[in-house]
């Protein structure tokens, strides 16, 4: 089920007007597969907690200058959607859990390291997902 979640979101994303731009410019085409495979293996760790994954995704992003909440908000977005189009309910409820979760750190560990003020920071405001 991950594998699916993971496949068709991301493909989903990468096509997305918000989002893709970045996949494609961050995830060369010749690296396509490795990142989707990263990502699973990701999810196994933090869903099934297998001891797989041995990745550090924060630098990436660190370094994705351009990212904003208008990024994270819709990641979030199709992320629910096709979390609720491919799961059971409370697996969904899981996949959705834990995706926020992983969003609203990175977003604070960006915005750390960007020095921004955190004290007035709002919370994401949910997007939904045509």
């Amino acid at each position: 089920m991950i594998r699916r979640v993971v496949r068709r979101f991301y493909a989903m994303a990468r096509e997305d007007e918000v989002i893709g731009p970045i996949f494609r410019k961050y995830v060369p085409d010749a690296r396509w597969e490795t990142h989707l495979e990263d990502i699973e293996t990701f999810w196994c760790a933090s869903l099934l907690s297998s001891r797989r994954y041995d990745g550090r995704p924060m630098p990436r992003h660190l370094a994705i200058t351009e990212l904003d909440d208008s990024h994270f908000m819709r990641w979030l977005a199709l992320f629910r959607h096709t979390v609720t189009e491919l799961c059971p309910p409370l697996t969904a409820a899981l996949f959705i859990d834990r995706s926020e979760r992983i969003a609203n750190s990175f977003r604070i560990n960006i915005a750390m390291h960007r020095g921004e003020d955190l004290v007035f920071q709002p919370p994401l405001k949910r997007e939904t997902y045509p």
